[in-house]
C-alpha cells in the first residue's frame, strides 16, 4: 500500500453528528495529518453553500466536493471543475413519477437549481432540512410546472424527504426497479434522504477526480471515510476506506474498518489510526 496523501471525508454522521459541528477533537487530528503532509478534501451530499462552512473548518485547500459529487467547484479559486446535473427528461420523469406514487403523501421533494433549494411548499420536513442546512428554501408552487415553464434550469439534484424510514426505502427500490444504474444514481444518505443524481454524479468518481485528474495519485494513496449508501463508491475506490459505527451493515461491509460512531469523534479514531499511528 502507499503512503496515503489524501484524506477524504464525508461531512453528517462522520465529521459532523448532532450538534451540526465539527469537534476539536476532529480538527485536531485533521490538523495533525495535514501537518504530515496529507491533504483534506470535503466529499458531501449537501448543497454547495451548505458544506462550506465545513471545508474551512477543516482547513481545505482542494476543491468542494458537493451534491454527492455533482458539483465540484474551489471555493479560493471560484474555479468549477465539474458540474454534471441530472438530464431534463430524467428529472421531469421523477417528479411525475413521484406525484404520481402510492408513497406520495408526506413527502417533500427538494429541487437544487443553482445551489438555490426550490420546494413545492414549505413543510415540517423543510423547516428542519433548511434549518440543519443553514440555507432559506423557496416555495414555487408546482415543480414540474416550475422546471418546464420560464427559463431552462438544470437541476443539480433531486431530493425526497419522508418522515418515515420505509417510505424512502419503498421509493429507492421502486425507482431503481425503473431506472437502472447508468441512467440514474440513486442513493439515501440518511434514513429520511432519497436522492438522484446524474449517474456520474456520485462520490466515487467525483474522488477518482480528485485523486487521479487533479493531484496524480492512485488510489492506495487515498483514504475515505463515509457513514451511509452514498458513500459507498468512495469507500469502494479509496485503498483505505473506513465506516462510522453507525453505519448500516451494507456500508461498513465494504470497509477495510469500522470506526467508533460520530458522537464518540470515530473519525479522530481513523485518522490516528491510519495516518498519525
Amino acid at each position: 500500500m502507499g503512503k496515503i496523501r489524501l484524506l477524504v471525508l464525508d461531512i453528517d454522521g462522520t465529521i459532523s453528528g448532532e450538534a451540526n459541528q465539527v469537534t476539536p477533537t476532529v480538527l485536531t487530528a485533521i490538523a495533525a495529518a495535514q501537518k504530515q503532509g496529507v491533504a483534506v478534501a470535503i466529499a458531501t451530499g449537501r448543497m454547495y453553500r451548505s458544506a462550506l462552512r465545513f471545508h474551512q473548518a477543516v482547513g481545505s485547500t482542494l476543491p468542494l466536493i458537493s451534491y454527492q459529487g455533482a458539483l465540484i467547484k474551489d471555493p479560493t479559486t471560484q474555479t468549477l471543475h465539474r458540474h454534471t446535473p441530472l438530464p431534463r427528461a430524467l428529472a421531469l420523469a421523477l417528479l411525475q413519477a413521484l406525484k404520481d406514487s402510492e408513497i406520495r403523501q408526506d413527502l417533500s421533494i427538494h429541487l437544487y437549481i443553482d445551489d438555490q433549494l426550490h420546494v413545492r411548499a414549505i413543510l415540517p420536513e423543510t423547516q428542519g432540512y433548511a434549518a440543519r442546512s443553514e440555507v432559506t428554501p423557496q416555495a414555487v408552487g408546482d415543480l414540474l410546472a416550475f422546471l418546464t415553464q420560464g427559463p431552462t434550469r438544470d437541476t443539480t439534484k433531486l431530493l425526497a424527504l419522508s418522515p418515515d424510514p420505509e417510505k424512502t426505502v419503498a421509493m429507492r427500490a421502486q425507482l431503481r426497479r425503473q431506472y437502472p444504474p447508468e441512467e440514474l444514481y440513486l442513493t439515501q444518505s440518511v434514513a429520511t434522504f432519497f436522492e438522484a443524481t446524474h449517474p456520474l454524479a456520485h462520490k466515487g468518481a467525483a474522488v477518482k477526480f480528485l485523486a487521479e485528474d487533479l493531484m496524480g495519485l492512485s488510489p492506495d494513496q487515498v483514504m475515505t471515510v463515509g457513514d451511509n449508501f452514498n458513500d459507498v463508491e468512495m469507500l469502494h475506490y479509496a485503498g483505505t476506506a473506513v465506516a462510522m459505527g453507525d453505519a448500516p451493515a451494507a456500508v461498513q461491509a465494504v470497509a477495510d474498518w469500522v470506526a467508533p460512531s460520530v458522537e464518540v469523534d470515530g473519525a479522530a479514531a481513523a485518522i490516528e489510526k491510519f495516518l498519525l499511528s
